[in-house]
């Protein structure tokens, strides 16, 4: 039998570490002995195990450590990570480890060094030279980076359960369902938000059309104009309808407010996107006095920056989007590493994407009507985002009334 001794150590029976730990042992045909296993008495004390892992197969066993890592079990023989020299750009020794979206450390030449702007399905490289260590898609590795290789000196942390307190994040990757209690958890992503915005802390909206196509752009203007909102992550979509909206009252050519077809309205949403062509900018739409309300104009207004990541779907597209796809990662990744909060709505690939670049600290919450959105993003690893199976248009305007109920 191949065998490595595994630590775990915190919450590990509230967050369920434990068993899961046994359970992914178990399930991939590995065994276990526990060799050590303290309980905390008390609320601030943390638990800690040892266990003994065994395998039959070398590659199984190495297959098991792998999967265990990425809950949160770290080997229990320290050693400094192992590196390994990228031979050209784009390309990494074949033996990369890949990260998880959960607090990471590496031990380099005896310390740990915390792996900085953290995110899933990447690689850790290592300033040789400033000993720092720091998360890299694999897009954006060069030759001769030092690159993070094996699972020797590698530590997550993924984020504990809550304890004392009942909070709307008290439960990571909770069941996906259209029969949960909406009222309570939207009141408590309040309570949240304004703890957040006392502290000083950050927001981001991950937004899609349907924000517009529902009336709800009006909601996000005053969410963004007092205060509520730090940055904006959307499509082409977005921007376009709101900009349509706010010119001519339509979304795809239906009047918001009665919810009728307007004629020829099919061209107003080109009509949008040449009015912002010719003004140059969203911005400069705004300083001309062509665009004078909505979402993209609350953002010019209040110096609330906005990504907008083009698709192939595309009509235009508006001159502010990003139709580089690696470009548009980059400015996302800018700003998630500087949230506190991600409230993603109506909107499937962004959301998805949002989530893939996330820390698993950031607060995460997904609105949607189609309970597939927020199930593939647990799917895709996103454990700590709390969904929210409703219509957007219902949503915000609870939302908003919450986060003023005591004004």
């Amino acid at each position: 039998m191949n065998t490595r001794e595994v630590e775990l150590s915190g919450h590990i029976i509230d967050s369920l570490m434990l068993p899961r730990t046994l359970d992914i042992i178990m399930d991939m045909g590995g065994d276990f002995k526990i060799i050590e296993f303290k309980i905390g008495k008390r609320k601030t004390d943390i638990s800690k195990a040892r266990i003994l892992v065994s395998a039959h197969k070398r590659d199984l066993l190495n297959e098991i450590l792998d999967e265990l890592s990425e809950i949160g079990a770290s080997i229990a023989e320290i050693k400094d990570a192992q590196l390994k020299e990228s031979e050209k750009d784009r390309v990494v020794p074949s033996e990369f480890y890949s990260t998880t979206n959960h607090t990471t450390h590496i031990r380099y030449q005896g310390e740990w060094l915390l792996v900085e702007d953290i995110e899933m399905d990447c690689m850790i490289v290592v300033d040789t030279h400033n000993q720092k260590a720091y998360c890299r898609p694999i897009g954006r590795i060069k030759q001769g980076e030092m690159v993070v290789v094996g699972r020797e000196g590698i530590r997550v942390t993924p984020p504990e359960r809550p304890r004392g307190k009942k909070g709307v994040f008290e439960f990571m990757g909770s069941d996906v369902s259209s029969e949960k209690p909406i009222m309570s958890i939207i009141n408590k992503i309040a309570t949240e938000i304004k703890e957040i915005k006392e502290k000083g802390g950050k927001i981001a909206i991950v937004g899609g059309p349907a924000i517009v196509h529902t009336g709800s752009a009006p909601i996000m203007s005053k969410m963004i104009r007092e205060g509520y909102i730090d940055v904006i992550f959307a499509g082409n979509a977005l921007a376009t309808h709101d900009i349509e909206n706010a010119l001519l009252g339509t979304s795809l050519g239906i009047c918001v407010k009665s919810g009728e077809a307007v004629a020829r309205g099919h061209r107003h949403h080109i009509n949008a996107i040449n009015e912002i062509n010719k003004a140059g900018s969203i911005k400069k739409a705004v300083e001309k006095g062509v665009l004078k309300e909505g979402i993209m104009y609350e953002c010019v207004k209040n110096d609330i920056p906005f990504v907008l990541a083009g698709s192939i779907r595309d009509d235009g597209p508006l001159p502010d989007v990003i139709t580089d796809v690696i470009e548009a990662q980059d400015a996302m990744r800018k700003y998630a590493q500087e949230v506190d909060m991600v409230i993603m709505i109506a909107t499937m690939l962004h959301s998805i994407a949002t989530g893939n670049i996330l820390p698993s600290q950031v607060k995460s919450i997904c609105v949607d009507i189609n309970p597939a959105t927020v199930t593939k993003l647990a799917d895709r690893g996103s454990a700590q985002v709390v969904s929210i199976v409703t219509d957007v248009g219902a949503f915000l305007p609870i939302l908003y009334n919450q986060l003023n109920a005591d004004k």
